[in-house]
């Protein structure tokens, strides 16, 4: 009986906190990924929050083609990288151009 109760407490915690320690997910911005031309050039933007309270950083597309001296955009993705139910967060823009 209580190595049952140990294992259906097991299932009911991992169920509710799934994906709450560690987050990694890379995602498109793009619809026709099929027919999609990166470019030559690559340019990265980052934001960042602390602990709910403080954030900083510019994780926009304007400042990703800056960073990568890109004048037109052909791609981008987002990554988004959590620690502990956002406890740590980083937002990156990557985009892809000429």
């Amino acid at each position: 009986m209580k190595s049952t109760s140990i294992l259906v407490i097991f299932i009911v915690t991992a169920l509710l906190f799934g994906g709450c320690a560690y987050v990694n997910t890379k995602t498109p911005y793009d619809e026709n990924l099929d027919s999609t031309e990166l470019g030559s050039k690559v340019g990265i933007s980052e934001a960042y929050s602390l602990f709910w309270i403080v954030a900083w950083g510019d994780a926009s597309y304007a400042a990703a083609a800056r960073n990568g001296n890109i004048k037109i955009l052909r791609h981008a993705d987002q990554e988004t990288f959590q620690i502990f139910l956002g406890m740590f967060t980083r937002w990156r823009i990557i985009v892809y151009g000429d």
